[in-house]
């Protein structure tokens, strides 16, 4: 979940929240790969989520990293909710999941350093204290009220909300776990290309990333539960939004879409002020119930974009957030799959040849396919694990024209981060058709046994 923005001045004019997305226009060269991704810790002993405090707990892993390793604090009423150094932080998710969002950094070789390094410090101060981390995409065994909400204005809030709209915003807050990249734009014109290959394939990214198919000790029928779980969240702010693929798409389009999804909160002096279901465009005319007289800053807006969750995010760059957490390879692979795909122009071409005729149906329908069936979807005749195989090709070739080199140059390129995906296209497996395998083979029904095999 993303922190409170800052440095705005007051809003104005319309145009004023226009050009805050487009500020994040950059020439190719300043181009940079920003790569989050989530893990839930547990208790060795008892297989339980981690508390906040305590001996063995989130705050105690927090402590640890800051001690030793030169993290510096982030603290929210009184409580230390996260971690920052070097251009990257770490945080909390609602129900204790532990977020690396890392630094902007130029080349996938580096990106893939800094997950390696921040799971080697996890681990070490994990091991001594009693503690695992596993990287899934929804938590296999844990209930809803097993799991804690962590102590964040924020997440009070938005649990509250949750249970209002749709079916399963609450188990998304606390249950569910993704790795995403962020990657950069040019101009508005590259923007919009980039939007729309990335909203069109991301069910290809589900497919691949498909990393819960157990959910409350049972299997649960789809590849990627968590997907499922983000198509009950809330209709206002998630989805595949057509009008992106709309003639005249741009900047000025996503944030009249912005301004219509219902605010969560205004934060003021370290506190979240409640704005739930409220209007942003009533906040602009000084008419907010939650602040009344009060017209927002750049930074409410900032915030404001944080609160929307479609499957391809703009803010000052796109967040790509389709797939599940899983295994530590796999976090290397999912910025190389799309860095593959967007930062040649030659690749993102290509790519936009392969899905621009598509219409909503098709794309919303590999949407709940993907979740579903994994490379074994099939909509309106496309078939997911012939689209896997050419948008793997597509990506490796845009990966070899970039030309990054890596290890002192002993590495020519970054194709190698695609070597996981490629083995899923060949064997048709996905890390959840692994998983039941192993349920249904040697775990003889025993999920705990997820735990041992499948850790950090």
């Amino acid at each position: 979940m993303s922190i409170p923005q800052s440095g705005g001045g007051p809003i104005e004019r319309h145009e004023q929240m226009v050009g805050y997305l487009s500020s994040g226009c950059k020439p190719k060269e300043d181009w940079r790969i920003g790569t989050e991704h989530e893990k839930f810790g547990y208790c060795k002993d008892s297989l339980k989520p981690l508390p906040y405090d305590g001996e063995r707990s989130i705050r105690a892993v927090l402590e640890g990293l800051r001690d030793r390793h030169g993290w510096s604090e982030v603290r929210e009423g009184g409580h230390l909710i996260g971690l920052e150094k070097d251009g990257a932080n770490v945080s909390l998710e609602p129900g204790g999941a532990l977020e690396l969002s890392g630094a902007p950094l130029e080349t996938i070789h580096q990106t893939c350093d800094e997950v390696n390094e921040h799971l080697t410090e996890v681990k070490g101060i994990a091991d001594e204290i009693g503690v695992g981390f596993i990287g899934l995409g929804a938590a296999p065994i844990w209930t809803h009220e097993q799991m804690p909400l962590m102590p964040k204005g924020r997440y009070k809030l938005m649990n509250d909300y949750m249970q209002t709209v749709g079916t399963m915003g609450t188990a998304m807050m606390r249950r569910t776990c993704t790795v995403q990249v962020n990657l950069d734009f040019g101009s508005e014109a590259d923007m919009v290309q980039k939007m729309r290959v990335a909203l069109a394939l991301q069910p290809v990214a589900t497919a691949l990333f498909a990393n819960s198919p157990f959910f409350e000790g049972k299997v649960n029928d789809h590849k990627s539960w968590r997907s499922l779980i983000w198509r009950n969240l809330d209709d206002a702010r998630t989805g595949m939004l057509p009008f992106v693929f709309d003639e005249g798409f741009g900047f000025e389009a996503w944030t009249d879409y912005v301004l219509d999804v219902p605010m969560y909160f205004v934060y003021r002096d370290g506190k979240y002020i409640n704005a739930l279901g409220q209007s942003f465009r009533d906040f602009l005319k000084g008419e907010l119930p939650a602040l009344p007289g009060e017209t927002p800053t750049l930074s409410d807006w900032a915030d404001h974009l944080t609160t929307v969750f479609p499957e391809a995010r703009l803010k000052k760059f796109i967040e790509m957030r389709g797939a599940d957490g899983g295994p530590w390879r796999r976090l290397c692979a999912l910025p190389a799959f799309w860095v593959g795909l967007t930062y040649d122009q030659t690749a993102l071409d290509a790519a936009w040849d392969l899905v621009k005729g598509w219409d909503a149906e098709t794309r919303e329908g590999l949407r709940v396919a993907a979740s579903v069936d994994g490379l074994q979807a099939e909509v309106n005749g496309v078939n997911m694990h012939e689209l896997a195989r050419q948008t793997l090709d597509i990506a490796e070739a845009g990966l070899k024209a970039r030309a990054k080199p890596g290890a002192g140059g002993l590495v020519p390129d970054e194709t190698h981060f695609l070597n996981a995906l490629k083995e899923s296209v060949e064997t048709g497996m996905v890390p959840s058709d692994e998983l039941l395998e192993r349920y249904n083979g040697d775990w003889n029904g025993d999920l705990t046994r997820i735990y041992g095999d499948f850790s950090y």
